[in-house]
This record gives C-alpha cells, structure tokens and sequence, in this order.
C-alpha cells in the first residue's frame, strides 16, 4: 500500500534475474519495498514447491515456463495443451509477446516522493523499462 508521501514505481525487465538484483540493489539503498511479479497472460500463480526444475518437482511442463502450478494435469487438458503452445515456453519471447510493457517480469517499488529519480535510475541501471 502506498503510503502518504510516497509513489509507486512500475519496473519490468525481460528475466527474474535481472529483476532479483534490482531488488537487491534497491533495498541495499534503503528501499525495502519491492516485490517481484511475473507477468502472465493466464490465471496463473508462482508455486516454487512444484515450479523447480532443478529438484524435478514440476506438476505440468507448463508450470516450469508459464508458472502454471494451479493447472494440473487431470482437470483442464485443453488449457494446458494450449498454454504449452504460447511462445514463452520455447524461450524465444523474452520481449514483445504481448504483456504489459512486454516483457514478463514486473518490479513494484514503492520510494519517497523525494527519492523516486534514485529508485527509477537503480532499475534502469540493471536494464528496467520503467
């Protein structure tokens, strides 16, 4: 919630990561609001317990690329057949396939009106499109 004297800053970069080390540098000067979003064209959440390529704890292929975890595989067949067909699953639309501000990770930082300019130029700094 923002609160009296503050504002909120929308960032989206095109990779968690990026994303992750602009929180990190914001918070390192004295921002510790900021919350990282993906960004998705489906009702669907974030669920590291299932989303975890590396343990192979992925319910759906889906989940791993779209963070479709709340699909499964017995109720809604067609959903994931045609989730599994978007473009971000093969990797090739880091940019431009259609979110808001076309690339699928968001940042949401909130900064004193004073020092909004120094938020803004963090996130630029690790490759934001505020």
């Amino acid at each position: 919630m923002v609160e009296k004297g503050e504002r909120s800053i929308f960032a989206y970069f095109p990779s968690s990561t990026k994303a992750e080390n602009a929180i990190e540098a914001l918070q390192q000067a004295g921002f510790p609001e900021a919350s990282l979003r993906r960004v998705s064209r489906f009702g669907a959440m974030h669920d590291a317990s299932y989303d975890n390529a590396l343990t192979g704890q992925a319910e759906t292929l889906t989940g791993l690329a779209l963070f479709s975890a709340n699909t499964d595989r017995y109720t809604n067949q067609s959903e994931r057949i045609l989730m599994a067909a978007d473009p971000s699953v093969s990797g090739m639309s880091a940019r431009g396939y259609g979110v808001a501000g076309d690339t699928p990770f968001a940042v949401i930082a909130f900064a004193p009106e004073a020092r909004v300019e120094e938020a803004v130029q963090i996130l630029e700094k690790h490759g934001a499109e505020v």
